[in-house]
């Protein structure tokens, strides 16, 4: 009759685990008023609670329930995993939020690898559950008793940091949203992979070329070696990533950097951001075709013209166009002085020094106007027909083309433009760079 009673009472368990994970809200409910110890059960092996099961299966009105009866966020099950680990491993955005709402720890530590919430986020390259625990990281406690830099860059059993996972997983969007949270681009893993690996080793491994740009847009190393001597290209080689070689080729030319050291782009909003990294990744794709130019990696032509875009932009006075290069829409305005460049500019301008890790700061660059220090950039204002100002919203619109009013000719500006000289040197920056910088720069990509 024990004997019986026990089985009952398994076949009772199994039952509610497998409500939970089928998402049937009325049975869970019943079999929980009926048995409330039911929600402190776990599974016979691995030890899961309902809490990660309806975690692991994105089941948020039973996660929902099971918290509201003082059920424990941070329960771990057989490996040290909390519900939150299981919600980031998913992808399951909802559960994520919900048990960081109910207090779960992000600080917390499985027994497998050590990895914490953020790890498993990194790893199975779910992007918007990475934004989410970084997001609570900046608004508890995580920020003042540890550091949120500190989180960014923590590290697994085996000096892994999510970066190193994110970039070896072939997690381009990860790797995105850590650079920009400030993860370091240079560190090196422990026992991770080789040992003394960096990201951009672990992306030549992996492959990626959308990786490997992310990285080198942020000043990785291709000259840094891990633990047995290899460079990154070495890497690359060894795994016949063609493609990715060529790019981490020390003898191909130096992509530009962001300019992150610099205190006015970290104060950017988030629209002249957008504008600025897109001119970067244009700017280093055009390298990259002059790289693979000839070679079986070659970066394909777009489908469409360019033919089409041309004739918009003849359609719109000289007035209108970036007075440094003369190709672009303006798009980025210096706030103090109002004087207005295009992105692409704007970017060469800042990019002019590749940024030094050793350096704190830099000395910000000047308007090359009127050449007062550049403060502070904003995304530019134009005006429209009845002279209302808005900001600058679609800039292939022939109609905000035509209300442009440029600012930038004066008389104070015009000898500026020798101050810019070098910025030819960073080649044909937009998809419609002039025949003659790209002369002048086709011995920049040459061995």
């Amino acid at each position: 009759m024990g004997q019986g009673l026990s089985c009952a009472s398994s076949q009772e368990h199994g039952g509610l685990f497998s409500a939970v994970q089928c998402g049937d809200f009325d049975t869970v409910k019943v079999m929980i008023e009926r048995d409330p110890s039911l929600v402190y059960q776990t599974t016979a092996y691995d030890r899961q609670s309902p809490l990660h099961i309806a975690a692991a299966n994105g089941r948020i009105e039973i996660m929902s329930m099971l918290l509201e009866r003082s059920v424990d966020p941070d329960v771990v099950n057989r490996h040290k995993q909390t519900p939150l680990m299981l919600a980031a491993m998913h992808g399951k955005i909802a559960c994520l939020k919900k048990l960081i709402e109910a207090g779960a720890n992000i600080l917390k530590f499985d027994s497998l690898n050590e990895r914490t919430c953020l790890h498993y986020a990194a790893y199975y390259g779910h992007s918007d559950c990475l934004r989410a625990v970084l997001s609570a990281a900046q608004s508890s406690h995580v920020a003042v008793s540890w550091g949120y830099a500190r989180f960014v860059n923590i590290r697994d059993g085996k000096g892994a940091a999510p970066l190193h996972l994110a970039a070896r997983q072939r997690r381009p969007e990860c790797v995105r949203i850590l650079l920009d949270n400030g993860a370091l681009v240079c560190a090196s893993t422990g026992g991770y992979g080789c040992p003394g690996s960096t990201p951009l080793h672990l992306a030549a491994r992996g492959g990626s070329l959308d990786c490997i740009r992310e990285l080198l847009a942020w000043g990785a190393d291709r000259l840094q070696r891990d633990a047995s001597g290899r460079i990154p290209y070495a890497v690359a080689l060894k795994h016949k990533h063609g493609a990715c070689a060529a790019l981490l080729n020390p003898s191909s030319a130096e992509p530009l950097v962001w300019p992150s050291p610099l205190k006015f782009i970290s104060e950017l909003n988030q629209e002249a951001k957008a504008l600025l990294e897109c001119a970067l990744m244009d700017a280093n794709r055009e390298r990259e075709k002059n790289i693979l130019k000839g070679t079986a990696y070659s970066i394909p032509s777009p489908s469409h013209s360019d033919s089409g875009a041309d004739d918009n932009i003849s359609e719109a006075s000289e007035t209108e166009l970036c007075c440094i290069c003369f190709e672009q829409v303006c798009t980025i305005e210096v706030q103090d002085c109002g004087h207005q460049m295009c992105a692409q500019c704007t970017l060469a301008l800042c990019c002019h020094n590749k940024p030094n890790p050793t350096t704190a700061s830099l000395n910000p660059p000047v308007c090359p106007f009127c050449r007062s220090n550049i403060v502070r950039l904003v995304v530019a204002k134009v005006k429209d027909c009845d002279d209302a100002e808005q900001d600058i919203g679609d800039v292939g619109s022939p109609k905000m083309r035509k209300a442009r009013k440029s600012r930038n000719f004066s008389s104070e500006g015009s000898s500026s433009f020798k101050g810019l000289s070098a910025i030819s040197s960073f080649g044909k920056m937009g998809g419609r760079g002039s025949g003659r910088i790209a002369a002048e720069n086709e011995w920049v990509d040459k061995p």
